[in-house]
């Protein structure tokens, strides 16, 4: 059974989001604490919380907002964007994620990111691999890195890595469909992968398919908050199943 992980997106403190990486597309949701309690009276268990400030300024910038969510919630929080050092990284877990996913710094940085991997646990560290036309890209999507993305995952699982949180950039905000034959592609090299799906998911029928497919976990925002999906329903009937 797929696991549902909402997101909350930050820019300035409050939730908003883009359409593939787009700063100029951002559009306002509303106070993230305030959204976090909804979602959780839902039946929400599990929530992505992105640092897009973080992203952009290459440092954890909205660690105040997720020490509220924690505080104020039960849920499990994977924390993203701006995760540079393990300075960074520390702030987020004292601020109460119970994840953090490395991004930028897993292309920039690799040995940093396999010792806090050693050090911290294969369960508590995301890889972050954004993807656009098959390269990763970093800095908050504004660059695009050489590396293709299998042999960036090989490099990881080899590590011992578990959890990858993979984003057709392409796709992400556009609620168009998720790129599910990407993630099967993940799943058939790696059968035992913690993937978690990222972008374009429309509606509960793309959630479907991607179950269907075996996809372990599916993060979405934007369906959500335009509408496309009513999380109360979706959530009651996966935990039913």
């Amino acid at each position: 059974m797929i696991q549902l992980i909402p997101a909350i997106d930050l820019i300035d403190g409050r939730c908003v989001r883009l359409s593939q990486g787009d700063y100029d597309t951002k559009k306002e949701y509303g106070d993230p604490v305030e959204m976090a309690l909804r979602m959780e009276d839902m039946g929400v268990r599990r929530l992505h919380l992105v640092d897009l400030d973080g992203a952009k300024s290459r440092h954890v910038v909205n660690d105040r907002v997720l020490r509220d969510i924690c505080r104020r919630t039960s849920l499990t929080v994977d924390f993203g964007g701006g995760i540079k050092t393990e300075d960074d990284l520390e702030k987020v877990f004292d601020a109460g994620a119970a994840m953090a996913t490395a991004g930028s710094i897993a292309v920039t940085d690799p040995e940093s990111v396999g010792l806090w991997i050693e050090r911290y646990g294969a369960e508590r560290i995301v890889l972050g691999a954004d993807v656009r036309d098959g390269k990763i890209s970093i800095n908050g999507w504004k660059e695009d890195s050489a590396l293709e993305l299998m042999p960036f995952l090989e490099g990881y699982r080899k590590q011992g890595l578990q959890h990858v949180l993979c984003t057709d950039i392409s796709k992400d905000g556009m609620l168009q469909g998720p790129n599910t034959a990407l993630y099967k592609s993940i799943m058939a090299q790696w059968p035992d992968c913690r993937l978690i799906a990222s972008g374009g998911v429309s509606s509960k029928e793309d959630i479907r398919a991607l179950d269907e497919a075996g996809i372990p976990a599916v993060v979405f925002g934007k369906a959500i908050y335009e509408g496309r999906i009513d999380l109360a329903s979706l959530i009651k009937e996966y935990q039913a199943c």
